[in-house]
């Protein structure tokens, strides 16, 4: 060990630079919980800057977690498949949370027990000298959102999460498909159409968002909620008719989420009363649907339906 190794921790002889290894990194990483805490997981990958191509990628579900303990722990494991491929190079981390950004650049202050460890793990996996960090908005975070919800869809159906193909993809452009093409039938997404979309967006959207489909894209009359597998739009506009909306009028009812244990259920249901919703069936609550379905019945002003299930 030299001198200079005495006095910095993070020279030594592993962080010499692989040869053809990239000098410099971009690590994306994103991390979501549906019920905040919930079922959680995280995406991460890294990219190189020169080319945009996407060099390894990794997502994990981590159990029952607060979104900034999923987010946290993305961060980590974009560190740790960085260092993977060269330990001696300096990374960029790419992330929509404004929390992990502003604390892990010294602005903010991490006040929570769980991110204080996270932090301090992620600043012993390379040397923090060699890091930057950048809040990029989550239209642009796409490939890491992509990843942590596979990760919870993964969990939630009890089975590990695999990669859909080898890491290849630019940045801006859509992830290599897999070779075994997707199923035909399964729903591609849903549109609902509101005459009010703020009001939508604080009920609609807000539910959605705590179900795990996070805000996906907005312009002038409408806005989705989701991912590239699956979507909801919100959307109004002139096309819109001038009409009160009534379930029960021949067409679609309502829609119906899984929503967790019968606790997630249950706290879900008293945090949308602050949220422009109601609860219907209240005297038959939560078994208004058979004595074996535990579910929340939720109506918000405009008259759309939601049922949150207990599974």
């Amino acid at each position: 060990m030299t001198d200079q190794q005495l006095f910095d921790p993070y020279e030594s002889d592993h962080d010499q630079q692989p040869a053809d290894a990239p000098a410099r990194l971009i690590v994306e990483a994103d991390g979501g919980s549906r019920g905040n805490p919930g079922h959680a997981g995280y995406g991460a990958l890294v990219r190189d800057p020169d080319t945009g191509r996407i060099l390894v990628e990794k997502a994990a579900y981590i159990g029952k977690a607060s979104n900034n303990v999923a987010e946290y722990s993305g961060l980590v494991s974009g560190l740790e498949l960085a260092r993977e491929i060269n330990p001696a190079a300096s990374v960029h981390v790419k992330m929509d949370s404004k929390l992990v950004v502003e604390q892990m650049s010294g602005r903010w202050q991490i006040k929570h027990a769980d991110m204080r460890v996270l932090a301090a793990k992620a600043r012993k996996v390379l040397d923090p000298r060699r890091v930057t960090y950048e809040w990029i908005p989550r239209e642009r975070n796409k490939d890491a959102d992509r990843l942590s919800n596979e990760a919870m869809d993964a969990g939630m159906a009890g089975v590990d999460w695999k990669p859909r193909a080898a890491a290849a993809t630019v940045a801006g452009e859509p992830p290599v498909a897999a070779a075994v093409p997707r199923p035909a039938g399964r729903l591609h997404h849903l549109e609902v159409w509101t005459r009010d979309l703020p009001a939508a967006e604080a009920s609609l959207g807000w539910l959605l968002e705590r179900l795990g489909f996070p805000r996906r894209e907005s312009w002038k009359d409408g806005v989705s909620y989701g991912s590239d597998d699956f979507y909801v739009v919100l959307e109004s506009g002139p096309d819109v008719a001038d009409a009160t909306h009534e379930r029960r009028r021949p067409g679609v009812n309502h829609l119906a989420f899984r929503a967790g244990s019968r606790a997630d259920v249950d706290l879900l249901a008293r945090r949308a009363a602050s949220h422009g919703w109601t609860l219907l069936f209240a005297d038959r609550h939560p078994f208004a649907g058979g004595p074996e379905h535990y579910a929340a019945y939720l109506e918000n002003a405009e008259g759309f339906e939601m049922e949150l299930v207990a599974v």
